[in-house]
């Protein structure tokens, strides 16, 4: 008997970047415990995880750039696919970067994390290629059961082992919640192919209570991974608690192969049964935008404000997925691009602030640091203007959030009240974002504050280099939008827009 192994060429190309990750993946481990556990060993796997991420971002720009596209099959061969990789392979680069520096000081001998960080930027791609509910269900696996360890990556840390603990109980309630909606959605059309599902999913079908029962709970379980109101309770405990690299990769990679899965799933999937689902989303978006910010105003420490604001952005993110087509598409992934440099410049200036143990880690810790380190000063007050969304200084922040509200006001339907919602947000953000550029440029020094260390090499870089491209980007940021906007799929431009928020889902 004969079996065919060979693989399509045209799913051979759309698996490429995935399998150089993982195969390179593979083999890091199997150097990282080749020897005894030594920093130089770390530093080592360190060093080769930040070269394979760039072998595989060079893939992706090839394919990208050799128009590879498919319309067909449960894996997604389109730029939406190749702009979202090239989003979690930056993140990953700057997160093994940061942690490279983060394990010197910390004293911290377990290469392995670079591999667990590799293989949950596997999970991450695999997400943004999914076109089947399996395989999304398959990407969230990858890359969670990889984010739950890395949490506890300092074995020492008390802190961290409760932070591993919980994310990983919320998070596997949470995949039931997503895998029981799978399993009706399929009980409803037959099928688990998104494109499939898109067509069955009409007039006819859109009162059957599995259709409605999986939607439902397929918005429980992606809103748990995104962090959205009333979903997030593991965010604060978990950013905090875990090491400072791995809360700024959640903080940036997570939530954007998560949204990106969701975004292309409630596009290409349920565009006959919006009636159903816009009004949930419509009040999710609301009260994470609000809620978010207004508990962020509260916090003292600096990772868990920052936690609060990842969690008031994916309340703006949902924004695009409540549009549900290619202006929210575009939209989010230019918000995406601005979103992670900010998040992961700021956590950078955290950690070059840390002391051992991660000290020094309150926001009055931050007084005065215009006066010993103004261009460290300078840099995060680029990142919280940008994550506010601040003309100018704020640089792509503020065109970031520009176009999202835009996407609202001209979709087919427009989204007035969320866009109006938005901006109110993002005025209660100032108080917690300027409250910091506040602290740093306007209070003095306490004669007993700990003294700045010199930056180390690669959290530099990531700190100077992010400050300056959303600098440059927030003057000129035609490239990037234009470059967004070719990077929706053309399943998603024709998507139908979900009808106007009503005064009662506002209220």
């Amino acid at each position: 008997m004969y079996f065919d192994l060979s693989i399509p060429s045209q799913l051979a190309g759309a698996l490429l970047p995935d399998l150089i990750l993982v195969i390179g993946a593979m083999l890091l481990l199997l150097l990282s415990v080749w020897r005894k556990e030594s920093l130089g060993q770390a530093r080592l796997v360190g060093l080769l995880s930040i070269v394979l991420c760039l072998i595989t971002f060079a893939s992706v720009v090839w394919l990208w750039r050799a128009h590879a596209s498919a319309s067909a099959g449960i894996i997604a061969v389109d730029n939406f696919r190749w702009a979202t990789d090239c989003i979690v392979l930056a993140a990953t680069i700057i997160a093994a970067t940061l942690m490279i520096d983060y394990s010197e000081r910390e004293q911290l001998v377990s290469a392995e994390s670079y591999v667990l960080l590799l293989l949950a930027a596997s999970g991450m791609m695999l997400l943004a290629a999914s076109r089947d509910l399996i395989v999304v269900f398959l990407g969230i696996e990858l890359m969670s059961i990889a984010s739950y360890v890395l949490c506890g990556v300092d074995r020492r840390s008390s802190r961290g082992a409760e932070a591993a603990l919980k994310y990983f109980l919320l998070g596997a309630f949470s995949t039931g919640f997503l895998l029981y909606g799978i399993a009706l959605v399929y009980g409803a059309t037959g099928s688990t192919d998104i494109a499939t599902i898109g067509t069955a999913v009409t007039g006819e079908t859109f009162n059957n209570p599995l259709l409605l029962a999986g939607i439902g709970l397929l918005i429980v379980g992606f809103c748990f991974k995104v962090a959205a109101v009333p979903f997030h309770m593991w965010t604060p405990d978990v950013y905090e608690g875990a090491a400072t690299p791995i809360t700024a990769f959640m903080a940036a990679a997570v939530k954007a192969a998560a949204f990106a899965a969701f975004l292309r799933v409630w596009i290409e999937a349920f565009p006959g049964a919006t009636s159903a689902w816009i009004h949930p989303l419509q009040w999710l978006a609301v009260i994470t935008m609000i809620g978010g910010n207004v508990v962020a105003l509260q916090q003292k420490n600096m990772k868990r404000m920052l936690a609060y604001s990842s969690i008031a952005h994916a309340g703006y993110l949902l924004v695009t997925v409540v549009v549900a087509n290619s202006l929210g598409a575009s939209a989010f992934l230019f918000y995406l691009v601005a979103y992670t440099l900010a998040t992961m410049g700021a956590f950078a200036v955290v950690i070059a602030l840390d002391e051992p143990g991660e000290r020094n880690q309150e926001i009055a810790d931050y007084a005065g640091l215009w006066h010993v380190s103004p261009w460290l000063a300078s840099a995060m007050a680029v990142f919280m203007l940008a994550l506010l969304g601040f003309p100018i200084a704020g640089g792509m922040g503020f065109f970031a959030k520009w176009y999202v509200i835009d996407a609202a006001l001209h979709a087919p339907h427009p989204q007035t009240v969320l866009a109006v919602i938005l901006v109110i947000a993002s005025v209660i953000s100032a108080g917690y974002y300027l409250g910091v550029v506040l602290v740093m440029f306007m209070k003095p020094r306490a004669s007993d504050a700990v003294a700045v260390r010199p930056v180390q090499t690669g959290t530099f870089l990531v700190i100077y280099l992010s400050a300056f491209i959303l600098l440059l980007f927030g003057v000129l940021p035609n490239g990037f939008v234009t470059l967004a906007r070719d990077s929706v799929p053309i399943s998603m431009v024709n998507a139908p827009a979900g009808p106007p928020v009503t005064a009662a889902a506002s209220q």
